[in-house]
């Protein structure tokens, strides 16, 4: 795997495009950064997303990929580092992680991804939800966490919910889809570090076509 900071040129005819590239709805701006990224990867048309991006702002991403960036006069020179952690089980690390948190529910048509943070908030009267939303956040983010822990082999030490929010990417019709970002700084302690890598390749829940599921760590 590799892992790279892409940062937008500010080349005249880049800058030229900056209402494209960075429009001022969150949602269509993720979309957009998204398909700005996939000109990094776009060597094989039939190629499928096999990066995981987070936004880091003022024109700068963070990118983990199977296969390293290519040169794109959008981006400044790719800085491309090969990402092969050397992990041991009871090595403790510190996490940073921006995801669009789910479980998944049966229902009498079939499966259906719910974001905890908004199935939490939905029974709250509609007035209180406000002053509950950072609890509720806190507590469902850390809930989710733990969950994701036990199959990516990690343990759970201590979380801060550092920030929700719900987007609405761009699409037609009225009742364009939602999705929750939930920002997480947490704290692990590793049980199965090949279980753990093999998931950060894969990302930390859904959304990942708008800048959520890459986990940061470092040693702490």
């Amino acid at each position: 795997m590799y892992l790279s900071r892409l940062t937008l040129s500010r080349a005249p005819e880049v800058a030229a495009l900056a209402q494209l590239l960075n429009p001022a709805d969150e949602g269509a701006r993720l979309d957009a950064h998204h398909r700005l990224i996939w000109t990094a990867f776009a060597g094989d048309a039939k190629a499928r997303r096999d990066f995981l991006w987070r936004e880091e702002g003022e024109g700068r991403f963070l990118v983990l990929s199977a296969r390293p960036p290519a040169a794109t006069g959008l981006f400044d020179d790719p800085q491309i580092k090969p990402f092969a952690p050397d992990l041991r089980a009871g090595d403790r690390l510190a996490c940073l992680l921006r995801a669009n948190a789910t479980r998944t529910v049966k229902t009498a048509s079939g499966k259906q991804h719910r974001d905890v943070v908004m199935a939490a908030l939905h029974p709250v009267p509609k007035a209180d939800r406000a002053a509950q939303r950072d609890r509720i956040a806190q507590e469902q983010g850390t809930r989710w966490l733990e969950g994701q822990g036990a199959r990516a082999g990690f343990k759970l030490l201590g979380a801060d919910v550092t920030g929700y929010r719900v987007l609405v990417p761009p699409g037609q019709g009225a009742r364009r889809p939602r999705f929750g970002v939930i920002d997480i700084e947490a704290q692990i302690t590793l049980t199965d570090p090949a279980a753990f890598i093999a998931r950060l390749a894969q990302g930390f829940g859904r959304a990942k076509a708008f800048g959520c599921g890459l986990m940061l760590i470092r040693r702490g």
